[in-house]
């Protein structure tokens, strides 16, 4: 299953240069021609609004409390996105103190957006550069143990997504990904025709992988190091693409290129080739 364009993906929107899962991180990710498609992570508000973050929670090495202290690691628990309203969560900076982990990121004061504010906003950046509208790789973050507390049941959750995706106008340029099989399911028995992305970072093997989760996905998205020729041919046997994260070497690029992958997930759309 090949698509006309190659499908590079801005990671967190371009977590490398802005602080993550923000309206300016996806933004900037946009001036860059090759990015097709926008990647980032869903959360949940008590008053069930849908909002762009990596953690169901105010995560300690991006976030600041209201008042301007860091959130601490032994903090992060007790602000689980779920159980705050959207204007309580706004309240939160997650962009000011930066990412030690990437150094070249420009911090600036900024908020988790809500996905139809994102939506609307690249909507218009694109338009306003005069580029193709953007594709969306949406994740649902799940897991069995955050069931309730920290994030809907899969099955809700799947709902509240896919109307939205349907309210915005976007639904047939949106893969929904998730590591959590219950959530894939979910959507796939709400809405079959629906692409889906199986995010991939065990050792098993593809068989047992597509075993798991009971049916085939138009993607296959696995941490980019697991990725192999015959990985790539034995997917692509089965109709399905191959679309590796996060990867930040352009010497990696250039391999999995070479391999015949799908798409590239990259923190830095600076970087592609």
């Amino acid at each position: 299953m090949k698509t006309t364009a190659f499908d590079w993906q801005g990671h967190r929107g371009a977590r490398g240069l802005l602080p993550e899962n923000t309206l300016p991180a996806f933004a900037h990710a946009l001036t860059y021609p090759a990015i097709r498609t926008l990647e980032l992570d869903l959360a949940v508000t008590k008053d069930l609004q849908l909002v762009i973050s990596h953690e169901p929670w105010m995560a300690a090495l991006i976030c600041t409390h209201p008042d301007g202290r860091p959130v601490t690691e032994e903090e992060e628990q007790s602000l689980l996105i779920h159980q705050m309203t959207l204007a309580e969560v706004q309240t939160f900076d997650c962009g000011q103190r930066g990412n030690t982990n990437f150094p070249a990121q420009q911090p600036r004061p900024t908020r988790k957006p809500t996905l139809a504010a994102m939506v609307e906003m690249a909507e218009q950046v694109a338009l306003d550069l005069k580029r193709p509208l953007p594709f969306y790789n949406i994740e649902i973050k799940s897991l069995p143990e955050w069931d309730e507390r920290h994030t809907p049941h899969p099955e809700e959750f799947a709902r509240l997504l896919l109307k939205e995706l349907q309210r915005l106008g976007i639904a047939q340029r949106t893969t929904i990904q998730s590591f959590d099989v219950r959530s894939l399911q979910a959507v796939r028995q709400q809405a079959p025709t629906q692409t889906l992305a199986y995010l991939v970072a065990n050792q098993n093997t593809l068989e047992q992988n597509l075993a798991s989760l009971g049916f085939l996905p138009e993607i296959y998205s696995p941490y980019y190091l697991l990725c192999t020729p015959e990985l790539t041919q034995s997917l692509h046997q089965q109709n399905i693409q191959l679309i590796p994260w996060t990867v930040n070497d352009p010497k990696e690029m250039e391999r999995l290129l070479e391999m015949g992958v799908d798409g590239i997930i990259t923190d830095y759309p600076n970087l592609i080739p």
